[in-house]
């Protein structure tokens, strides 16, 4: 990436704070298309040409997908939990399939059959609960799975305590309280493993970090997917220096701004779709030819988060430090795992986690970038199922669904 291409990036974000002051939302709200996806697991710097290339094809994969896209049609039985604040965080059951689940186990006369294990999916930044649909697509019948919005994203509802005259800023720990929920609503009995997704894996974290208990007790397995334990404003996002320090300079402000004018600039951000696409295929896969339909499943799961959530969440990535949380993980089957060009959540910051968790399996997927569970769904898959195996969650042998990678050959 050139320096120009850095210092134009630098530009706008700069352009919309001032633009903010000045009253001139149009041009706020073309800056905020690219100031709102830095903070949506992105980062400026991509240059305009370059996001140009291939806008016909992004268009028709566009149409194709909101038309009759399969990803993200996965249902199951729908509940709402309650937050400690009121927030309601909508979650949805997929149940054991017993034709698919193997034979019956018998049990003694009057004995009540144990729970089963379940699965509880937790999901990342600006995404939502379909983020993990190849992997729902693959476990479904097989295990027990919860799979919910957090608060602010998909169903789930606009955060309460971070409405109204009294708000306050939203924190990793609140969104561990809000697992602790779902949890008590959803899967109140029986073993647990918990999975997450760059945010949904701080989110563990933090849970962990305040309900141990819930980890001793009742958890037998982990997976942390494109996470970190701390240190995110260390992060370059691909940048040069010189560039993501200046970044970061102007963000908070541009982000406060964009906020609080969330109707114009999500209006920009329409304005500026193509604009918007190539940004979230640069930060969220490594694959030069990933299928349009899961770069175009990606956008609209990101481009539905509104600006002001997307405000809302980011400076808590900053404080976001649960290194001291990992080690109650010691005791359990964890599986780390990351692409190996995640712009975001850089593979170093998994190798960080596996290190505080000696006994963990470290996989790192060639070729991936930070949605790397959409991007290559057979090795997540793969690696899930064989960590669900060894809980005892599945059987051995049970027929895991194939998923193949979604680059096409050639990337």
């Amino acid at each position: 990436m050139s320096e120009t291409s850095t210092g134009d990036a630098v530009a706008v974000a700069a352009t919309a704070v001032q633009s903010a002051a000045t009253g001139s939302w149009r041009r706020a709200g073309v800056a905020g298309a690219a100031i709102g996806v830095i903070a949506a697991g992105a980062a400026a710097g991509v240059a305009l040409e370059r996001l140009t290339v291939g806008r016909g094809m992004r268009k028709k994969a566009r149409l194709a997908l909101d038309s009759a896209g399969p990803y993200g049609a996965l249902r199951g039985l729908p509940g709402k939990a309650l937050a400690d604040d009121g927030s309601e965080l909508y979650y949805e059951v997929d149940d054991v399939d017993p034709d698919a689940a193997g034979p019956r186990r018998r049990r003694l006369f009057g004995r009540k059959a144990p729970a089963p294990v379940t699965v509880v999916f937790s999901h990342g930044y600006c995404l939502s609960q379909d983020s993990w649909h190849f992997q729902r697509a693959a476990l479904r019948g097989l295990v027990r799975t919860v799979h919910w919005d957090q608060r602010s994203h998909g169903r789930s509802s606009r955060g309460a305590s971070q409405s109204g005259p009294d708000a306050v800023p939203v924190s990793i720990d609140q969104l561990g309280r809000d697992l602790k929920a779902v949890i008590d609503a959803a899967a109140p009995e029986g073993p647990l493993v918990l999975v997450g997704h760059s945010m949904g894996g701080m989110t563990v974290m933090a849970m962990a970090d305040q309900f141990p208990e819930v980890v001793r007790e009742r958890v037998v397995g982990v997976a942390f997917v494109g996470t970190s334990c701390g240190r995110l404003g260390e992060v370059n996002y691909g940048l040069p220096v010189a560039g993501v320090n200046a970044v970061r300079r102007v963000l908070p402000g541009v982000l406060k701004a964009l906020g609080s004018q969330a109707e114009l600039v999500e209006r920009g951000r329409r304005a500026t779709a193509d604009l918007f696409a190539g940004l979230i295929k640069r930060y969220s896969f490594s694959s030069k030819d990933v299928d349009p339909a899961v770069a175009r499943f990606a956008e609209r799961m990101i481009e539905s988060t509104p600006i002001d959530v997307v405000a809302e969440f980011y400076p808590a990535f900053v404080e976001h430090d649960k290194a001291e949380a990992l080690p109650i993980f010691r005791e359990v089957p964890v599986l780390v795992l990351a692409g190996d060009k995640d712009l975001v959540t850089p593979s170093s910051h998994s190798e960080a986690i596996a290190d505080l968790l000696p006994d963990s399996e470290l996989v790192i997927v060639p070729d991936g970038g930070h949605l790397v569970m959409l991007e290559h769904p057979e090795v997540v898959t793969d690696r899930l199922a064989d960590l669900l195996a060894r809980v005892g969650a599945v059987p051995a042998a049970a027929n895991v669904g194939p998923y193949g990678s979604t680059a096409q050959p050639g990337g």
